[in-house]
């Protein structure tokens, strides 16, 4: 690496509150309304807004990009949501729910600033950079075409970087032997965030249980008050992945040079503080961004 693993991550921590804003915003729901979806929850909107840039794929090709979900869970949703409407006619929609949420949280006058275009085209340069071998999530998002407008090109770019990011941290978890729910199980048992949070990606309690058991048998987590810690085996398992994450993470940045990524981190300050101080995203995540 040319540039440092605590600049890598910082990338992350920055970029991915710019991406998963459209997740929660009511003017993507809007939008996911307005192609048929139910919008009573953020799921069926979030499985097809998510999985569109593959193609009408089916709920195993799904299951395995996603990695976190549940088998079941995705079901639920895939692959009905290209019967509600084509992966298509989601990006498109994904677009103008993106340009309406960033003028609600962003503002008009900082959409058409300089800083912001400078920083789009930064994003822009590490994205292009980014591998797309062996990360079918990146891949997708990297053959889509390019938005023009600055503020839609950050969002594409952070998209394809966190998705890049996302996509080596499966290898990471797969290397240190840990399956899905394992991955889960264990990210909890660090303080990542309560066991609670990682209810939402539908795996029964029988198989968070079979999970713990596996764990504690490896000696990587220990029963305590009814849930479970990590170990230190554990939690050095966990920072060896981290590290891993980082290290496959690290390309764009390479290519984009310390210089120009230290001006990137600093040119998404505001947009940074904007979009955490609208108070769309959930306080505790199932990414643990800012715990590990």
């Amino acid at each position: 690496m040319t540039v440092e693993p605590a600049r890598v991550r910082q990338m992350w921590h920055l970029l991915e509150p710019l991406h998963a804003v459209h997740y929660y915003a009511p003017e993507a729901f809007a939008e996911a309304a307005a192609l048929g979806y139910d919008v009573t929850d953020r799921w069926p909107g979030y499985f097809a807004w998510r999985a569109a840039g593959l193609g009408p794929a089916g709920a195993q090709t799904v299951t395995s990009a996603f990695h976190s979900f549940s088998p079941a869970k995705v079901a639920r949703y895939i692959p009905d949501a290209w019967r509600v409407a084509a992966p298509a006619e989601v990006l498109a929609a994904r677009l103008r729910a993106v340009d309406r949420t960033y003028r609600a949280v962003l503002g008009d006058d900082v959409l058409v600033s300089d800083d912001l275009t400078e920083a789009a085209a930064l994003a822009r340069a590490a994205a292009e950079a980014a591998p797309g071998d062996g990360r079918p999530l990146a891949a997708a998002q990297a053959a889509l075409p390019w938005p023009v407008p600055p503020h839609l090109v950050l969002w594409h770019a952070a998209t394809i970087l966190r998705e890049q990011r996302g996509d080596g941290h499966l290898v990471a978890l797969r290397a240190a032997g840990l399956d899905p729910v394992e991955s889960l199980v264990s990210f909890a048992a660090v303080g990542a965030a309560a066991e609670a949070t990682f209810e939402s990606r539908g795996w029964s309690a029988a198989e968070w249980a079979a999970a713990r058991d596996r764990l504690v048998a490896r000696g990587l987590v220990e029963p305590e008050d009814g849930a479970v810690t990590a170990t230190d085996a554990g939690r050095a398992l966990r920072a060896e992945v981290e590290r891993r994450t980082d290290e496959l993470a690290a390309a764009p940045w390479d290519a984009l040079g310390p210089e120009a990524t230290e001006r990137l981190a600093g040119l998404l300050g505001g947009p940074w503080l904007a979009v955490v101080g609208s108070g769309l995203l959930p306080s505790e995540n199932t990414l643990g961004i800012g715990k590990v």
